[in-house]
């Protein structure tokens, strides 16, 4: 028997198959994990197989030294799907594997948690066993603590009750009362209590949970897109299609775009489904993103809830996929492999006939276009559920304010409405998307900004840190006192972040308690549950943020959400601004009055007749899509074409900057011979420029920008611009290709 080999080394030079030989007892099968001599001097180096074969073109081939895990680590269809993602994202086979793994498992960083426990012996006759015990008052105690249990106890837990007993329970084990042995214990993540009950579906519900029961019973292959107004019970048709799910013997995967929603989320599944879930995201400790992963892996969970990397999940039995928010960025990996988990859902469930449910109460244009045209199936969940109506919404225009002499953060009808919430003991949240206190220093002199020293950004100051910092690099300065351009002191913090929200809100109720939550507070494990289960309970009486709590989140006191400035990514150098802008308010603004209490919202702008301020206030997805939509046709933006954008970074500017302007000169010349006569109009730009962040974390930065017309040649186009990049590989320190790029700067 012979192995094909991935050997775990992330290097184009060695990014194909190495046959080994199996040794005759060692029992190896496709996916396992195993360790192989490779190179000249046979360093042992791990590896995954992917395929086993009877013959083997060459006569001497090394073998395998042994198997790491006793199970095979990787599905056969996680490695088809690596495959796939090899040819899809241009990136290596074994960077796609490794996403399919915790990554402490390479290596041996991490092992299976094992717990000593003691139980009594067989047959010990307990009375004779006390009487001798007369003068050992710990012991007899500790004795009767494991008669009582009446199963195998763990030393720790015995030491919670007695402190400081092990050396009684070493005395117990030498005279034989007790016996020892050890368990392997999983360790579990924590998660909120969430009680929810179990409401009748509306019509509109049920016709949605229908549909999808339907097409997991024929393993048709559907994709469904869930469009429903925020409070109008999207996760009751989630918890419905998985109950339908697991009632035909499959498993689902949910996917949330935000950690910071996964406590809550994990919180009702639980409620509902007890020890079937598993939870899969970055904030878990090593030993519980290993566990939960073998929990999957060994079949022990039919229920995977995680972030952007739980579509890689191994489960066998998967038959449902349900994105939540699924226009939010954030589904779109930002290293290497770039993959979309959308499109890596949709690429497993045909493989395995099951069904995708896309959910958003603001779906990206993309997934919209896609439900008008039919190839994806709509779902409508067109009122909230109990017809409880959509909150009020408010636009204050701040120009006005600021005439009438108020230059505060809040309007005045943001003070009024803040106040009479806050005097009927309800809850309010405020949205900024900017986190630290200030999102600028300058002198008011000579204009200086102070920028970091390694990119090209400036510095945000944090008030409780006394100090400015980088949000990209993470460098920290302190504040200056005098310019340190022009020596002058007329140094001031400009701009609004949350810490700045969060002192106004004091000020001016200064016996109201406040929560803030942003990547600030959020740093420490378990931060988000602790913070959300005191909301919840009532600790406090505003919260306050950034995106993080504009999506999913569900608090039934919740009557006010204030938007202190609406216009903040209106006006980024980005196509897509206006939609992120339109999906962000609708989001945040769908928190209010989600129970019985009517909701209210005040969205402070200083552009309240743009269209998209306009269709956000009317809660109105549907003109705002046909609006959208018309302007991407005018100018030919996505979907109606494709961008591609390849970013090159180096320490040396100039070479930066060479190696761009050659790769711009070199793949037009490709693109125009492959594209031909017939498709010389395909090519609507390509554009090669300094990027608009000239410099992040010491690197210099240019870019190619290449929009191309989506027509039945964009596939080989695609392909072209792909081989190109592998030619030239090695010419830059970073060149990195992005096919549809989540961000333009």
């Amino acid at each position: 028997m012979f192995a094909e080999v991935i050997v775990d080394i992330a290097h184009t030079a060695v990014d194909k198959r190495f046959t080994y030989r199996v040794p005759e007892a060692l029992p190896v099968s496709v996916g396992h994990h195993v360790l192989v001599p490779f190179g000249q001097g046979d360093r042992p180096k791990e590896g995954f197989v992917v395929a086993l074969k009877d013959s083997a073109d060459y006569p001497s081939l090394k073998e395998i030294v042994r198997v790491i895990e006793p199970y095979p680590v990787l599905l056969k269809e996680q490695i088809a799907l690596a495959e796939w993602m090899r040819d899809v994202y241009h990136c290596l086979f074994v960077d796609a594997l490794r996403l399919m793994i915790p990554a402490q498992l390479r290596g041996g960083r991490i092992r299976e948690k094992r717990v000593r426990t003691v139980r009594l012996s067989e047959g010990l006759d307990l009375d004779a066993a006390l009487e001798t015990l007369k003068n050992a008052p710990v012991q007899t105690q500790v004795l009767k603590l494991v008669a009582k249990i009446g199963a195998p106890a763990s030393v720790p837990d015995l030491c919670a009750f007695y402190p400081n007993c092990a050396p009684s329970v070493n005395a117990l084990l030498k005279r034989g009362y007790l016996v020892e042995q050890s368990e392997t214990v999983f360790r579990r993540p924590g998660a909120l209590s969430i009680h929810t009950p179990v409401y009748a579906l509306t019509d509109a519900q049920k016709q949605a949970a229908d549909a999808i029961e339907t097409a997991m019973r024929a393993s048709s292959g559907e994709v469904f897109l869930l469009h429903g107004v925020t409070g109008s019970g999207k996760t009751e048709v989630y918890l419905k299609a998985i109950e339908d799910c697991l009632a035909l013997g499959g498993q689902a995967i949910v996917l949330v775009p935000e950690i910071s929603l996964t406590p809550q989320t994990v919180g009702r599944f639980t409620d509902r489904f007890g020890d079937r879930i598993a939870v899969l995201h970055s904030r878990l400790s090593p030993g519980e993103r290993f566990d939960e992963w073998r929990r999957i892996r060994l079949g022990l969970a039919d229920i995977v809830i995680g972030a952007r990397s739980a579509v890689f999940a191994p489960a066998e039995r998967l038959r449902l996929i349900i994105i939540d928010e699924e226009h939010e960025s954030s589904y779109q990996s930002e290293s290497q492999p770039r993959y979309l988990a959308g499109e890596v859902a949709a690429k497993r469930l045909r493989e395995a006939r099951g069904t995708l449910v896309l959910g958003s109460a603001t779906p990206s244009l993309l997934s919209y276009s896609r439900a008008l045209s039919g190839k994806y199936r709509l779902l409508e969940l067109k009122e909230r559920v109990a017809g409880r109506p959509l909150p009020e919404v408010e636009v204050v225009n701040m120009r006005d304010e600021l005439l009438m002499g108020n230059n505060s953060i809040f309007s005045d009808r943001l003070v009024e409405r803040l106040s009479d919430c806050l005097g009927r003991n309800q809850q309010a949240m405020l949205f900024i998307n900017r986190r630290g206190y200030a999102t600028f220093v300058s002198c008011r002199s000579c204009g200086f900004v102070l920028k970091c020293d390694n990119c090209d950004i400036s510095m945000t100051y944090h008030k409780t840190e006394s100090r400015t910092r980088c949000h990209y690099c993470g460098a920290i300065k302190p504040l200056p006192k005098v310019c340190p351009n022009c020596k002058k002191t007329f140094i001031k913090q400009f701009g609004i972040g949350t810490e700045q929200v969060e002192e106004a809100v004091r000020r001016l109720f200064p016996t109201v308690k406040t929560l803030r939550m942003d990547t600030d507070t959020m740093r420490e494990k378990g931060s988000y549950e602790k913070l959300l289960s005191a909301f919840h309970r009532g600790d406090a009486q505003v919260l306050i943020g950034t995106q993080m709590i504009a999506k999913g989140h569900d608090f039934p006191n919740v009557t006010l959400v204030g938007v202190v400035a609406a216009d903040t990514t209106l006006n980024l150098p980005d196509y897509r601004a206006p939609e992120r802008t339109f999906q962000l308010l609708t989001q945040v603004a769908g928190r209010a009055g989600r129970d019985s209490l009517k909701g209210s919202v005040v969205l402070q702008t200083y552009e309240p007749n743009h269209p998209v301020i306009r269709f956000a206030k009317a809660q109105d997805y549907p003109a705002f899509y046909h609006y959208e939509i018309n302007e991407r046709k005018k100018l030919l933006y996505p979907p109606f074409s494709l961008f591609l954008r390849a970013v090159f970074s180096d320490r040396d500017e100039q070479t930066a900057e060479k190696t761009c302007l050659a790769y711009a000169k070199g793949l037009e010349a490709v693109l125009k011979e492959q594209l031909g006569e017939d498709g010389k109009n395909d090519l609507l730009l390509l554009v090669a420029a300094q990027a608009p962040i000239a410099r992040i974390s010491g690197y210099s930065r240019f870019q190619i920008v290449i929009k191309l017309l989506r027509t039945r040649r964009l596939p080989a186009a695609v392909k072209t611009v792909n081989a190109f990049f592998d030619a030239h590989r090695g010419d830059c320190a970073e060149v990195l290709l992005e096919i549809n790029p989540q961000e333009l700067y």
